[in-house]
Formats: structure tokens, sequence, C-alpha cells
């Protein structure tokens, strides 16, 4: 009778009388059958999910139901309770394991798929007849089309961009920082002692949405596309994300349309070339690289419009000046107090400092609450 009841409960369609015949006796009132299963698949939607064993189970084989074979009883089974929905479990693990590995797929694309660049590594232009070549080619540009003034790039802010990367936090910057200052020597040996001097002459533009001034063509090249494929390098042996897509081709924008977004409404599309024909190919001027900057497109920029700088490292020689002095004065100030924030980070991760902090806590809790009209000093912690 219970085998009977259990059979029920599972829903599996059987005749009464073949499990009366197999030793249940049939009791109360008798089972009317069923019409038969057709077909050799197991009910759809039957599954019982059954716990780990020590040992492995081994599925019998379930004869088909039909008008003359009835479903297999529980006696057919190598192990009572199973059940012989075998196809679908499988199918089912097929596809979990099929998801697992498309998901593992998503995550490697997501992590590529969210890379957004936030610094980058800028050679600043400094000489003034280059930025003030710039500003009358900006000028000009305004007096013909009052719109684009908000499109145009501040004079503080002209660089060449060497390399784009990601960097999330502090821990992320300070290994910015490091590779910017492995990259000295090696930069130092494709020069050779030799000045870098980048010449700029003539307009271009990046689908018409960006305007440049275009580096000229010569010597300099060569070292200079040797040092952006170093600094990549070097980037991404330190597990940094790094570099674009597209080839790195060195210039220096002077305006750019996502600079005011409302434009588009105003029917601006794209930058007309009517605007620089005259500065088609004008000669603006040489920079003589010196300095190599890790920037941050997004915070605040600095009072004379250049981004904010993190770290920096001078290259070639350079006539020095007081700005200079104060500048390298200030940057090693900077370093030396990154270092030591590096030293007392390290310093609070060790388990032995982590656990004598502890200890200091626990002990001035209970001193608190044994005498609360006492103060605890916990000045020595760390000492």
């Amino acid at each position: 009778m219970q085998l009977q009841r259990g059979l029920r409960l599972l829903g599996l369609r059987a005749y009464a009388d073949p499990v009366a015949a197999n030793g249940a006796p049939a009791v109360g009132r008798v089972l009317r059958p069923r019409a038969p299963l057709v077909g050799s698949r197991p009910r759809p939607g039957l599954r019982l999910r059954l716990a780990p064993r020590p040992w492995p189970l081994r599925w019998a084989a379930a004869p088909a139901a039909s008008p003359d074979r009835p479903l297999a009883s529980a006696r057919t089974m190598e192990h009572p309770g199973a059940v012989t929905d075998v196809p679908q479990i499988n199918l089912e693990r097929s596809e979990g394991n099929e998801w697992l590995s498309k998901d593992q797929i998503k995550k490697r694309k997501k992590k590529h798929k969210d890379y957004q660049p936030n610094y980058f590594l800028s050679i600043p232009i400094t000489n003034k007849e280059v930025t003030r070549g710039i500003k009358i080619l900006q000028n000009a540009i305004i007096q013909q089309d009052k719109r684009m003034s908000k499109a145009m790039t501040n004079d503080g802010s002209f660089h060449v961009t060497l390399l784009v990367m990601q960097l999330l936090n502090d821990d992320d910057i300070n290994i910015g920082i490091d590779a910017l200052l492995e990259l000295k020597p090696c930069i130092e040996e494709i020069l050779q002692g030799k000045y870098l001097t980048l010449p700029f002459q003539g307009i271009d533009t990046f689908e018409n949405q960006v305007g440049f001034v275009k580096l000229a063509e010569g010597d300099h090249m060569n070292p200079l596309l040797e040092i952006a494929e170093a600094a990549k390098r070097t980037f991404q042996e330190k597990g940094i994300l790094a570099g674009e897509s597209r080839s790195f081709k060195p210039h220096l924008t002077f305006m750019k349309l996502s600079k005011a977004p409302w434009l588009r409404k105003k029917g601006v599309k794209k930058i007309d070339p009517k605007l620089y024909e005259k500065f088609i190919s004008h000669r603006f001027g040489e920079e003589m690289v010196h300095r190599i900057d890790l920037c941050s497109m997004a915070k605040k920029k600095q009072l004379n419009g250049y981004y904010h700088c993190e770290s920096s490292i001078v290259i070639g020689k350079r006539p020095i000046g007081i700005r200079d002095l104060i500048n390298e004065a200030l940057h090693q100030e900077r370093m030396g107090l990154k270092a030591k924030v590096k030293q007392i980070k390290e310093l609070l991760f060790k388990p032995e400092t982590q656990a004598k902090i502890r200890r200091e806590l626990f002990e001035g809790r209970s001193i608190h609450h044994s005498d609360q009209g006492k103060d605890v000093d916990f000045s020595d912690t760390l000492t």
C-alpha cells in the first residue's frame, strides 16, 4: 500500500493491478486504470533532485509505457527511490555547463568593454610660438562662427598624448607612477643623448569631430613611435589596461565638438574645412620634448589650465630656470610624501600590525568598561 501511494505521489501513471501483482495488496478503493503513456519519452516536468551520496548512482533504463507494457515499477531500478528521468537531467546539466562557459566569456568581454581611459601620458606644449600660432587659428575660426568658441581647447591644455590608460584607485595610480619612473631609462636609451624636437605643421580632423595640428614628417617620428611603444609595454607589464585599438597617431588637439554637445541642436554636426583652410599648411613651430606627465582626465585642472599631474619625468636637456627649479623641488617633495604614504599602508597591512591594533583596541574596551572615569591613550598603538 505504501509503495502504491508513493507512486501516486510521484505522478507516475501506472496501473493498480500490476502493482498489486508485485506483492502490494490493494486495500480500500481500487484505482482505475488511466490512459497509458504514448512513446518512449518520460513524463515532462517530472524531476527529482537527489542529495549527493557517497556512492555513484546507477540508473536502470525504464521501459517505455505502452498498452501492452505498463510503466516499470520501483523494483526495476537498481537504487530504491531513483527516478528514470535521465535524459532531462543530463540535458539540464549540459545547459548549465554551457551557461557557465558563456558567463565566463561575458565577464572577460565586460572587463575590456568597461575599459574607459581616465589617465594619459602627456607631452606638454610650452613653446610660446606654438601656443600663439594655435590661438591665432582658434580666433580665426571663432570670427567665422562664434558658436565654435565653446569647442576650443584652452591654451594651457595643449599637449600631445603619448598613451591612455585606466587607473581606478590610489593603488593603480601608484603603480602608474612606478611605471612612468621605469620608463625614463628606456626613453634615454632610445634617444641616446639626442634631443627630441616635434615640428607642427598643417591641420587635420578626426571624422570632422576633432580638429588638431599635425605633426610634420621627419626623423623625429621613429624615436617618438618607439617611446610610445615602450610606454605601452611598460604599463601593460604592470597589469594596467593601457593603449587604444587604433594605431598611435601623434597630434595636438585645438578643438573638439564634444566639448559643446548643444552644437548639434544648433545644426553644427561637423567641423567645416572652410573654417581652417587658410591654415591647412601653416607652420606653427617646434616643441623640444623635455618632460612627460602622468595626467588625469577627470580631476580638476590646475590654475594655468593644464591637467592635474600625478607625476612627471624629465628627459633630454633644457636650460634650467627658476621655475624649473621650483617645479623640480615640488616634484621631489611630492614623490617623498607618496613614498611615506606607501610605507604606512604597507605597515598597516602587515598581520602583526593588525594583530597589535586589535589587541590594543580590545584591551582599551576592557579598561573603558572597568573604569568609566578614566581615559585610555592609544597614541602608542603603532609604535
